[in-house]
């Protein structure tokens, strides 16, 4: 049969056999279409939910796992929370801090560091401690502030010091006096070296002290710092 011969415009009379062909052609096309405007964007879709599933039960388990741990959690906290706050009273009272500055001083003194300035600056109150920054400069030998920091540690207060813009240097040459023997300068384990800068030290907050609604958050020193 030729092809070419058949009318599209009067497609009833063509023959039984291309007629099946016909059909199932359009058949096809029509499931082609359907899939790619329809069928296969529910795949896609299908696709996504079943990656938010997968998700979602990686949720599910790890809160239930919470859940189920919920007291353990709770009781782990307290604990916690009653070891910070038995740790922060280690640090300095109100009515100790004036005497612990001076013991930090004195202990300068004592391990044979030139304390050139020592200028406690304003208290700054945060949640549940304060701040006193201290402008300091002093000069003496790397054993000579090893003593110092083992000194400070030795206290009976926790003594909390913090470095804030501080620099270690060796001391600059100095014109030497008449009849005054010059300061040595040489870096090394003898060498005399200047420590300039700001240092923070902490105290406590009493009960009364502590802002409205954060007397239970007194339960954690501050980060970082000396002994």
């Amino acid at each position: 049969m030729d092809i070419k011969s058949l009318d599209a415009k009067n497609y009833g009379n063509w023959p039984m056999p291309v007629k099946a062909v016909a059909c199932v052609l359009i058949f096809l096309l029509v499931l082609l279409l359907g899939y790619l405007f329809k069928i296969k964007e529910t795949f896609d879709t299908r696709d996504d939910l079943m990656i938010e599933e997968e998700q979602l039960l990686v949720t599910f388990r790890d809160k239930q796992g919470k859940v189920v741990n919920l007291e353990d959690y709770k009781k782990q906290l307290a604990e916690m929370e009653e070891l910070l706050r038995q740790m922060v009273r280690q640090l300095p009272s109100k009515t100790e801090m004036p005497d612990l500055l001076v013991d930090v001083s004195q202990t300068a003194l004592s391990s044979g560091i030139d304390t050139e300035l020592f200028e406690p600056g304003s208290e700054a109150p945060k949640e549940f401690y304060a701040e006193k920054p201290i402008k300091i400069r002093m000069a003496g030998t790397y054993h000579q502030f090893g003593s110092f920091v083992s000194g400070v540690a030795s206290l009976p207060r926790v003594v909390i010091l913090t470095m804030h813009d501080v620099s270690l240097k060796p001391q600059a040459a100095q014109a030497q006096a008449p009849g005054k023997p010059a300061r040595q300068t040489a870096v090394g384990p003898s060498g005399i070296l200047i420590l300039e800068g700001t240092v923070k030290t902490y105290r406590y907050l009493e009960d009364e002290e502590v802002p409205s609604g954060d007397a239970a958050a007194n339960a954690a020193a501050p980060a970082g710092g000396t002994k």
